[in-house]
């Protein structure tokens, strides 16, 4: 059994180079052409592949104002979730361009789809890789379905236990 992870051609693991992956999360502020700009930085910077997030408000939560649904205590204090997603989420129709610039630079480029939705949406654009946030380990429907699209998987931990 093959230690190593390949990614298109790209051979990740034991003895292999590393392999630095620059998050773009919400870093543009809903700019394209800024969202543009940190993946050019990323490939002046060294890294290999450039990851985003892919979901929409509607599909990560519900416009609720009810105060279980509103952040207190943070620089976004008295915004809903539905806001702050909003105002976060990289717009489904700047992911294949932003795609493309990446390609064209020599970089990978991947995404965390928060549901199935986005999984089917990623599959469209024909990602080599699916990345699964820690928080969503325990969904096991979108494990299913990113599992069943026969690509490599990255899986965070960090909030595993």
């Amino acid at each position: 059994m093959s230690q190593c992870l390949c990614i298109h051609n790209r051979k990740i693991g034991p003895g292999q180079p590393v392999f630095i992956v620059a998050e773009m999360s919400a870093n543009h502020g809903q700019d394209f052409d800024q969202a543009v700009k940190i993946i050019r930085a990323a490939k002046e910077a060294g890294a290999d592949a450039v990851k985003l997030q892919t979901y929409t408000p509607d599909t990560i939560t519900i416009n609720c104002d009810n105060d279980c649904f509103v952040i207190k205590d943070t620089i976004w204090a008295g915004k809903s979730l539905y806001q702050l997603y909003g105002e976060a989420c990289t717009p489904w129709e700047w992911q294949p361009k932003l795609q493309q610039v990446a390609h064209s630079l020599g970089l990978e480029f991947f995404s965390t789809p928060f549901d199935a939705s986005a999984v089917d949406f990623l599959e469209d654009m024909d990602v080599r890789v699916h990345k699964v946030a820690s928080f969503e380990l325990v969904d096991l429907p979108l494990l299913k379905k990113i599992g069943s699209t026969g690509k490599p998987v990255i899986l965070s931990t960090g909030m595993a236990t």
